[in-house]
């Protein structure tokens, strides 16, 4: 057993010894605030000193598993490549055994294949740092793809300056004198770098982009459909925007306060002047980031399907076409099926579809013969989606914030109940809480063409109807009122 093995086994005992007593006496529970964050940058220094090993070993390995095939070492250990042996052995899995060879043949020292003679690493100040513990795994790519994207299109002592520059900023020794960089900041760094260098690599870099930009859609799954590719920069940040624009919170408004119940028209509750505030906490979203952004995106594109700017299909503007048993409708139970889709879906999307579209009805025989065909049914139009948008000014749900023109217009009484599509029977609500309307607890109601609004228990234990709106005309109006 070799020293180095040794000591390394001596390290994982003594580690796991650290662990288990720390963990098994509550010492974490009795820690105070900066203690956690001690704690956090202790094992944070350990971790990097682990990364610094791996790498290297790693590194050793790629070189020992070069050259004829019955020499290399993945061959004597059974192992088809390196990053087979380093997920076997080191436990880890693909994507990081592939960024240890990566960072590993940025800092580790090379061999001339020429003249077998070891070269400097191509980033020896990295390797500097990485040998001291103040750079781990991610620190040392976050450096080194900017930096090796360059190739040989810039001189290397441009290169071995900004090497010693980002080294520096990681040991915290950088000219402003602030502390380590982390790997966001070195990357920053990194790419500013890049850039200020490389004024040739531009093009190169369209070339890859475009060469590598791609969108797939995966098979259809009983919990979805998987997305995978990869954007172009200003695609990413064109969608970045939009799900900023829909994400950000706007125009909130809470539950609270306010008079007591009264009869109001029809024998509804009165309005509750406190549900106008649009200072106050918004309603609890539970979304996370990533559902948002889903949410975000199905609102895009039911935008733009809608928008008549997109070439037609079939003679119409591309259409969702969602198929259902009116029995199986009508019973609430059951499956409904859309086209282009192996996957069957609710209910819930039918109704959905048919509240925000259209609906035709076709009859067929029991044989399957198509005997009647209706014609297509309520979709509110420009006019009135105007009129809603004056009314409701965005997406009626307190908190939600998204604009008018990008909401649906939800039938409060459903069409195929009676509900008229006209004004008196449509609010605006945007995808998300459209299309999840059954489940999130909150109840829609009409009194005199004028919606109202009741908050799920959580949010207001009252149990109060309140008109809302975020119309600035409808809001000045009811602070003068008061």
């Amino acid at each position: 057993m070799t020293t180095f093995l040794s000591r390394l086994e001596t390290l994982r005992e003594h580690a796991a010894a650290v662990v288990a007593e720390g963990i098994r006496d509550g010492e974490l529970g009795s820690a105070s605030h900066a203690e956690i964050a001690e704690l956090l940058a202790a094992a944070g220094g350990v971790g990097r000193w682990v990364d610094a090993a791996l790498i290297e070993i790693v590194g050793e390995a790629q070189a020992r598993s070069e050259g004829p095939r019955d020499d290399r070492l993945t061959t004597h250990l059974g192992c088809h490549d390196v990053s087979e042996l380093v997920q076997r052995a080191a436990l880890v899995g693909p994507q990081t055994a592939t960024r240890l060879r990566r960072a590993a043949s940025a800092v580790r020292p090379r061999e001339s294949r020429l003249t077998g003679e070891t070269l400097d690493p191509l980033l020896p100040a990295l390797r500097s740092a990485v040998l001291g513990g103040m750079v781990g795994l991610d620190g040392v790519l976050a450096v080194a793809e900017p930096l090796q994207a360059m190739g040989s299109r810039v001189g290397r002592e441009a290169v071995l300056t900004a090497d010693a520059l980002l080294a520096a900023e990681a040991r915290g020794e950088g000219p402003e004198g602030a502390p380590p960089a982390c790997p966001d900041l070195l990357r920053v760094q990194a790419q500013v770098w890049s850039v200020a260098l490389d004024q040739d690599g531009a093009e190169l870099r369209e070339r890859a982009t475009m060469h590598r930009r791609s969108l797939r859609l995966g098979s259809p799954t009983a919990f979805g459909v998987p997305v995978r590719g990869m954007l172009m920069p200003e695609v990413a940040a064109q969608l970045e925007r939009i799900f900023d624009s829909l994400l950000s919170p706007r125009g909130r408004v809470a539950f609270g306060g306010g008079a007591p119940d009264g009869a109001g028209c029809n024998g509804a509750a009165a309005e509750d002047e406190g549900a106008w505030s649009d200072d106050s906490v918004p309603p609890l979203d539970e979304r996370t980031r990533p559902q948002r952004q889903h949410d975000a995106l199905a609102t895009v594109l039911t935008v733009a399907a809608s928008s008549g700017a997109l070439p037609m299909v079939g003679g119409a503007a591309p259409t969702l076409v969602v198929t259902v048993r009116a029995e199986d409708l009508a019973r609430d139970r059951g499956y409904a099926h859309v086209d282009g889709c192996e996957e069957p879906v609710s209910l819930a999307a039918a109704r959905h579809a048919g509240c925000s579209g259209v609906i035709q009805r076709v009859t067929l025989s029991r044989e399957g013969r198509v005997v009647a065909i209706g014609t297509e049914e309520r979709v509110f139009n420009r006019h009135q989606r105007r009129a809603l948008a004056a009314r409701d000014g965005g997406c009626l749900i307190p908190g939600c914030g998204v604009p008018a023109a990008w909401c649906e217009i939800h039938h409060v009484e459903e069409h195929a109940r009676g509900g008229r599509t006209h004004t008196d029977n449509g609010v605006l609500l945007c995808w998300f809480h459209h299309r999840f309307l059954d489940r999130h607890g909150w109840l829609i109601r009409m009194v005199d063409g004028v919606p109202q609004v009741r908050a799920p228990g959580w949010n207001d234990a009252s149990g109060r109807w309140r008109r809302v709106t975020r119309s600035a005309t409808r809001l000045k109006d009811a602070v003068l009122r008061r």
